[in-house]
């Protein structure tokens, strides 16, 4: 039996609590966990812990929350914990190499998607937004480049048709502290090979941006749905009408070929919006009035006029 290895984690929202989890579960040794700093949030501007600091506080862990990790400060901490190997999940910045290498047995991460297919910050939103009918997550040995390193243990995940990239998150999230405690066992037997990547497959993940939600009602349905998908629940698709902003949720393709100008609304009735696109029509069964809640369309036509031949814009 090896012995517990001792573990330095890194990480700062939701999708990391599960990887953590999997690390206090498991026969090895979490000494220190980091996590970017206390933020304010919400209206009321309260100063609010990241999810990684609230679980760890719960076990009882020793956290560090610099402002920054390329200091000789932060560098000495790590020194003062000697770890065996750190583990870094969503943390929300890039490491220096010195604190990369530093481990014996280096730094491994958990990654949103099956690498070397959508590297960078949002990898989620877009396998949903491409249409992508699986993706996955990737432990990965970390060097200095993004998301770059050596595949250790890739795992699969379809996606489905009513999936979003919020229900993707949480399905990720699960999958990574799973794969990951997988990872650790079999690193620690040798079992793991590392491979590296095929940069003629790398495809890139930037953060998404609020305009990207303005929909194109001239493309075609399918793309619609995917997009309408990848963007919930942040950005959201959006739309307007009698210049007031409508957001989409929930699409589904009617395959139909459609008659009206794109945007057109061909039917408002309690099913939802049909809406005429590039091609077939998409059917939005939910959607946020500005000003607001989400709702389901049957909610929203009791209380405001929207009828046949109205368009998005």
């Amino acid at each position: 039996m090896t012995a517990p290895l001792r573990i330095v984690f890194m990480g700062t929202p939701d999708f990391a609590v599960p990887s953590l989890q999997a690390l206090l579960d498991s026969p090895d040794d979490v000494i220190g966990v980091v996590c970017q700093p206390d933020r304010k949030k919400g209206r009321g501007r309260k100063l609010m812990p990241p999810p990684v600091k609230q679980l760890a506080e719960a076990a009882g862990l020793p956290i560090f929350q610099p402002e920054s990790i390329k200091t000789d400060e932060f560098f000495t901490t790590i020194e003062q914990l000697n770890p065996d190997l750190m583990v870094v999940v969503a943390y929300g910045k890039i490491l220096p190499s010195r604190v990369l290498r530093y481990p014996r047995l280096g730094t491994i991460n958990v990654h949103g998607s099956l690498l070397p297919k959508y590297r960078g910050a949002a990898p989620i939103q877009w396998a949903v937004m491409n249409g992508d009918p699986e993706t996955g997550v990737t432990i990965m040995q970390m060097d200095e480049g993004m998301d770059t390193g050596d595949i250790l243990y890739p795992v699969k995940l379809p996606v489905t048709r009513e999936d979003t990239a919020g229900t993707m998150f949480d399905k990720l999230s699960e999958l990574g502290g799973k794969a990951l405690a997988t990872a650790i066992e079999q690193l620690k037997q040798g079992n793991l090979t590392p491979v590296p990547q095929d940069e003629a497959q790398a495809s890139h993940a930037p953060m998404l941006k609020k305009e990207q939600g303005h929909l194109d009602w001239s493309l075609q349905a399918e793309t619609l749905h995917s997009l309408i998908r990848g963007l919930d629940p942040w950005p959201s698709a959006y739309g307007f009408l009698n210049d007031k902003r409508f957001r989409f949720f929930s699409p589904e393709v009617v395959n139909k070929q459609a008659t009206e100008p794109p945007g057109t609304i061909a039917l408002a009735d309690s099913s939802g919006l049909l809406i005429a696109t590039a091609t077939d029509y998409l059917r939005i069964r939910e959607i946020q009035p500005e000003g607001k809640k989400r709702m389901p369309v049957q909610d929203c036509l009791n209380g405001l006029r929207i009828t046949p031949g109205d368009q998005f814009v």
